[in-house]
């Protein structure tokens, strides 16, 4: 028995010896690096997700006091309240930042509300008294806002990707981020480029 314990001390001796020359091995070929910005992109993720759903939020009031002055506009009210429930019913996970199929399902989802926001709000030009209601104003106000953090968010989300991209595509940070199954994210993609960095105009 006291022969095996030199043996022992020498085995776990290697053994803490192999754990820390992997431990410096994964920090210096980017391992570290990758999680901290995986996480800044949840996070800037989850604010873009916090500020649609906001949005989303504001609609039944919007709705219900254009429906008061414009009740004939069923139409564009329908069409605002079915782009909202379908914007609403995506279940929205951090691992939709993994399958680009669900994260372009999300985005057309969004902007189909955007679209049917923006004709509710041009309708609402030919209403004076819709215009002038107090709590039709604090809604625009809400909305207005809400669309500028969605600007800011989404911008932020664009940035925390391409930086992520980048980083996990260098070599040799793109053999670490394959053995670990980090790939690429999908990133907000618009026809007009402008549309990113200009919130939607929101005029009554």
């Amino acid at each position: 028995m006291q022969m095996l314990l030199p043996i022992l001390r020498r085995q776990s001796w290697v053994r803490w010896l192999a754990l820390g020359l992997l431990a410096s091995l994964l920090s210096s070929c980017g391992y570290n690096e990758i999680q901290v910005k995986d996480e800044a992109v949840k996070a800037s993720w989850s604010e873009v997700v916090n500020q649609y759903q906001r949005r989303a939020d504001l609609v039944p009031n919007l709705v219900n006091t254009v429906k008061g002055y414009a009740s004939h506009e069923q139409a564009t009210l329908t069409e605002v309240i079915n782009a909202r429930a379908k914007a609403t019913s995506i279940t929205v996970t951090p691992e939709t930042l993994n399958d680009p199929d669900a994260f372009k399902r999300f985005q057309q989802a969004q902007g189909e509300l955007s679209g049917a926001l923006s004709r509710l709000m041009a309708v609402s030009e030919n209403y004076p008294n819709l215009k002038a209601d107090g709590l039709f104003r604090d809604l625009q106000s809400q909305l207005e806002g809400t669309e500028n953090r969605i600007t800011v968010a989404r911008n932020r989300y664009i940035q925390s990707v391409q930086d992520y991209n980048v980083y996990v595509r260098q070599f040799p940070n793109n053999l670490t981020a394959k053995m670990f199954g980090y790939g690429t994210k999908p990133n907000f993609t618009v026809d007009n480029e402008k549309a990113i960095s200009t919130a939607p105009a929101v005029k009554f």
